[in-house]
């Protein structure tokens, strides 16, 4: 990175226009099909998350809060001011860790973005077409961000869902209020200077609240923009912005690049495990391993597990001790894979399966092994049995699923696992089906209404 590399040309103002120009109506099929599908994951998630303790307790600070009722919070039929329900939303979204993922941006791409697009098109009385134009105009920008500043920007210790989140979101409420190239720009900057978010927090409940703020940073960002509050230019690029605190690394080519088919939705990636992305690898190749050798969790001796040395600050907390821990422990998330536990299953993280003694003894025969040469999504487990024998399974993730007809269905299943048992069959059939034609919607109100639990 060199000096002359910083505010050569005004590159914040590059990304927005490029942000600017995106379209649901004029975005490839895929991409729009991708949209739909991050719209249902996060309402999936977000519902299912309605229970957690994180969401309770940062929902009754937004109704003790009070104000303007604006826009609706998932699961509650009081309306709060549209920055409150974006950081109830959000954090919502990303309380069960199964929101989906993008490597270019290095987090969670649609739980910040689609939190504060929802809460500025209610507010706003935008149309199911505008939240969509919303979301691809805001998940297409936080990737540009992500990918300037990757991947030191997450090795330094930074919560990307949080900090890059905070752009998208500004982005995506921008959108929803018409904002002009000039305060787009702006808005921007005031996103820039909130962006925060931090590492050490992973297996707290300040990481669900990480992509609630991004959110919330992002519909401030925009209504103060709107209302003719400056900010610096070229907050991406400038001296001491947010590029030269937030990285070692600065890539704008990288960052203006057309992603691959034209759409960095395209590259979007879903979870099937209820925890920490890059925990993933490794659940996958005990799953395989069971199913390829038949052995039962009994049969197990010790299990070693390697990958990349930067999973050590990520998902390698070693004894957890409760359920929110348990998605960010290698150990324990091998463990459950191997006793048969439904990986998939939010029950399966709890404080009392964290502490189970056969959770603790199979977690007890787990070894992490880091290697440098490894990459960030690649795993390899190796298992020794009772009676000698050896296996091993090398895993990858991070590959968006080709077939979309797969796809579909696994996320459909999701989403009914997901929100039958909160709302019912019926509300969760219908809202699935609203969902996939969110566009020809004239407002949310029927979304919204149909999220409502009974007991709100």
């Amino acid at each position: 990175m060199t000096s002359q590399a910083y505010g050569a040309q005004n590159l914040t103002r590059q990304i927005v226009e490029k942000g600017l120009a995106q379209s649901f109506a004029g975005a490839s099929v895929q991409a729009q099909d991708m949209a739909r599908y991050c719209l249902i994951d996060w309402l999936g998630v977000s519902i299912g998350g309605i229970p957690d303790p994180v969401c309770t307790i940062v929902t009754k600070q937004a109704l003790w809060d009070g104000g303007r009722p604006e826009s609706s919070m998932v699961g509650q039929t009081t309306k709060v001011p549209a920055a409150a329900a974006a950081l109830v939303n959000g954090t919502l979204s990303h309380a069960l860790d199964y929101d989906d993922v993008n490597r270019a941006m290095n987090g969670h791409p649609t739980a910040p973005v689609l939190a504060a697009a929802l809460a500025m098109a209610q507010a706003n009385d935008a149309t199911g077409e505008q939240l969509m134009t919303a979301l691809v105009a805001g998940y297409e920008t936080e990737c540009r961000v992500g990918a300037l500043v990757y991947p030191e920007h997450y090795r330094m210790g930074f919560h990307a869902t949080a900090t890059i989140g905070s752009f998208g979101a500004a982005m995506a409420a921008a959108r929803i209020l018409k904002l002009d190239i000039d305060q787009t720009e702006v808005a921007m900057g005031i996103a820039g200077t909130q962006a925060a978010g931090l590492k050490s927090m992973f297996g707290s409940m300040c990481k669900p609240f990480h992509a609630g703020k991004a959110a919330q940073n992002g519909v401030t960002a925009a209504r103060l923009a709107a209302a003719g509050f400056t900010s610096a230019p070229d907050v991406l690029a400038c001296r001491d912005g947010f590029s030269r605190t937030h990285s070692s690394v600065f890539n704008p080519e990288a960052a203006l690049a057309e992603p691959t088919g034209g759409y960095h939705l395209n590259n979007n990636l879903f979870k099937y495990h209820a925890a920490c992305y890059r925990t993933h690898a490794s659940i996958n190749a005990a799953l395989q391993l069971k199913e390829a050798h038949g052995f039962s969790a009994d049969d197990v001796a010790q299990a070693t597990i390697r990958i990349a040395t930067d999973a050590d600050k990520i998902c390698n907390i070693a004894e957890p001790v409760s359920g929110l821990e348990v998605k960010f422990s290698l150990r324990a998330t091998a463990a459950i894979a191997l006793l048969g536990f439904d990986t998939a299953a939010i029950e399966t993280y709890s404080d009392e399966v964290a502490v189970r003694p056969d959770v603790i003894a199979m977690r007890d025969k787990v070894t992490v092994e880091l290697h440098a040469d490894m990459e960030g999504n690649h795993s390899v487990l190796d298992i020794t049995l009772t009676d000698g024998r050896q296996f091993s399974a090398s895993c990858r993730v991070g590959i968006p699923e080709p077939d979309l007809a797969l796809l579909h269905r696994r996320i459909d299943a999701k989403f009914e696992q997901l929100v039958a048992p909160v709302l019912g069959s019926e509300s969760c059939a219908k809202l699935l089906a609203l969902c996939k034609r969110v566009e020809t919607l004239t407002n949310l109100g029927e979304i919204m209404r149909l999220c409502q639990t009974a007991n709100a």
